[in-house]
Order: C-alpha cells, then structure tokens, then sequence
C-alpha cells in the first residue's frame, strides 16, 4: 500500500471553511458531463452553466437553463479533508469540511418580480412608449431580472407568460389586464371580420389591423399572440392556443366580481356572459373548470342558488404557512378538488403538494366525501 506524508497547507487557516461539497442530483451529473463532454473550459455565457442566484437577504439557489433547486446544508458524521496531491509522496491538507450541500428541485421565486413591477402597468395611455427613448431611473429591465430573480432562464420566461409581462425595449411591464381582455376581444373581431383562420393566421396582417385601426402596438400585440398561441417557424403564421384565449377572456369577466364587491355573480349569469364574449365559433370551449384556482363558488340565498367570486391564487402568499393560513380563514373546510388548484404554483409536483396537505391540513372523511380543515397549529 502507498504512504504518504500529510502536511497542512501554509494557507488552510485563511481558508478554513471556504470549500464546499456539493451533492448533484442525477439529472445535473449528466449535464455537467456532457458540457465536459463538449469542452474543457466551463463558459459562463453557455446557458447550460450552473449558475447560484441569490442576494444577501435571501437562501441562495442554483438554477440551470430550465430548472430551479433549493440549496440546504447537512451537517457530515464524519469530517473530510479537502486535499492537493503535492508531490509523489506527499499530501497537502487545504481544508476541513463538516457539511455539504444537498440540492432539490424547487419552485421559482417569482414574488420579487411582481413587487418590483407594482405601479408600472401598461395599457392604452402608454401606446407610444416602445417608439420613444426614455431615461426612467424606475426602468426595470428582462437584463436585471435574469440576475436578480431566483428562476431559471426558462421558468422566467413562462412566467412573464403566466404573469402577462410585457419587455418593452428590454423594460418588463404587466399590461393592465383589462386592457388585454379588449385586445383579445379585438383580436376575434379582427378574425372574424377579415375571415381570417384562426389555426393559421397571417401575423403581419393581424397586427397591422390592430395597429392601424385600433392603435395597438404591434411590439404588444405581437408579444400577446406568442401568450396565447403559437408562432409558426417562418414567423408568419398564428395559431391561437383557443383554451387559452377562453380562459382569459372567462377571468376578464370574474375580476369584475372581487370579494369586496356587493354581491357575487351568479354562475349561470357568468356562464352567460363569458359564452356571449367568446363567440358562437368558441362557446363549446366555455368551462368553469377552465379557471380553476381563481374563484370561489358559494350556494347563497333561499334557492340555494350556485355564484362566484374571483379570489386567486396568484394573489395568495407564496410561503406555504401564510397559504394555507390564508385558505383556511377563508373557508374552514376544503373540498380537495376545491383546494388543489390553488396550491399548484408552491409545489413542484403532485409528491410535493400531498407533503404540504399532509403538513398543514387535516382530512375528514364525510360519507365518502374527503374534505381538508386546519390542523390545530402551524409548524412553519
């Protein structure tokens, strides 16, 4: 058996403490190999890099192109020694390492984003604002946000889908939903009107309709169609996602009866309107189930009879505790299908949200029915 001599590196005081292991979950050994694969050097510019994002005040993430993982120290039984191999016949001990760093798949921190975006809404009064050169210090920009938010590149993206975030001359803007929905209402009349196909749309005379005779921006416009449909490779074309167009259309009418309002709206009134707004050549794809985790249904009144409130899940908050404090104030019970849609953007899987019902709730079994209340205290 080899012998070696062990010595302590002159430097292993100063860096006491500063290497760190860091345990890779199978899916990310196989991307570091096969960027080892391709080159020798690691190009931080490659959008295959592991990149940790996280400022001072905040638990530090890794994300990868399409994925982001929560970092958590574990504390070793035994200690190991960080090591460089000298000489021959000697080892230099550089450091000592008592924990290491495990990795899991973790739900994008997205609320930043919306709060720094408060107040900066865009809707028809900023029509002019992509043609003009603007030195706004308030700016905050698709360039930042990439740095700042703890998100892959990918989930940023399909969140400024979900959150319909504009980047205007690389500024991010939430458009005012109202505004949307009169887009969108825009968008089928243009269709219909122009006896243009709604499966294969021709993009440029789209936007030049909307721009030219309803004064929308083709930079917004554009920007809406990739929303709510898809772009053909030659960017020529349109195909309108019309489930998505639907749902938008149905959540325009909703916000219109917020929990502070007088009343609710009835279910077959909505119902109604929302199959008025869509049309004759959409109204098959009008259903409730379509804004799942956006509203609450009460029975009310002497008849019983069946209304809505909008209460989203987009405005609860993200901490898994406050969450299901805030349900739970709401209703004290839940039914589970009434529940699960509005815990589906804290959990990253179906594995996840049982782990956080299991937490946080207790079932009750009624007849068969299955119903969620509060357990008696939170353990945050």
């Amino acid at each position: 058996m080899p012998e070696f001599e062990l010595h302590f590196s002159p430097l292993s005081t100063e860096e006491n403490a500063t290497f760190k292991l860091l345990e890779l979950p199978l899916e990310l050994v196989s991307l570091v190999e096969s960027s080892l694969e391709k080159s020798e050097t690691i190009d931080l510019t490659d959008p295959q890099s592991l990149v940790i994002k996280g400022d001072p005040t905040e638990d530090a993430v890794l994300c990868t192109r399409n994925k982001t993982y929560s970092i958590r120290a574990v504390n070793l039984s035994n200690t190991l020694l960080v090591a460089l191999d000298f000489a021959d016949d000697a080892v230099v001990i550089r450091d000592q390492v008592n924990e290491i760093l495990e990795l899991a798949p973790a739900v994008p921190k997205i609320s930043k984003l919306v709060a720094l975006l408060r107040g900066r809404e865009y809707d028809e009064t900023n029509e002019d604002d992509d043609e003009e050169d603007t030195d706004d210090s308030t700016r905050y920009t698709y360039t930042q946000a990439r740095q700042d938010i703890q998100a892959s590149d990918a989930e940023l993206d399909q969140c400024l889908k979900q959150k319909r975030i504009l980047i205007i001359k690389d500024e991010l803007r939430p458009i005012s939903l109202p505004y949307l929905n009169t887009i969108l209402e825009l968008i089928l009349t243009v269709l219909i009107s122009d006896s243009l196909p709604h499966s294969a749309c021709p993009i440029e005379k789209l936007t030049s309709a909307l721009a030219g005779e309803h004064g929308v921006s083709p930079t917004v416009s554009r920007q809406i169609l990739k929303w709510l449909g898809s772009i053909s490779s030659d960017r020529a074309k349109w195909k309108m996602d019309v489930v998505e167009v639907v749902k938008e259309l149905g959540l325009g009418i909703l916000r219109e009866y917020p929990r502070s309002a007088p009343e609710p709206v009835g279910k077959e009134a909505f119902l109604d309107r929302w199959k008025e707004r869509v049309g004759d050549t959409f109204v098959e794809k009008v259903e409730l189930k379509l804004l799942a985790g956006n509203f609450l249904e009460t029975n009310s009144g002497i008849r019983q009879l069946e209304s809505l409130t909008y209460f989203p899940a987009s405005a609860l908050p993200t901490d898994p505790a406050a969450r299901f404090s805030d349900l739970f104030l709401t209703r004290t019970k839940w039914k589970v299908d009434d529940m699960t849609p509005f815990l589906s953007d804290i959990a990253v899987n179906n594995k996840e949200r049982d782990k956080l019902l299991l937490k946080y709730c207790r079932a009750v079994n009624e007849a068969g029915v299955v119903s969620y209340t509060a357990r008696a205290q939170y353990n945050g």
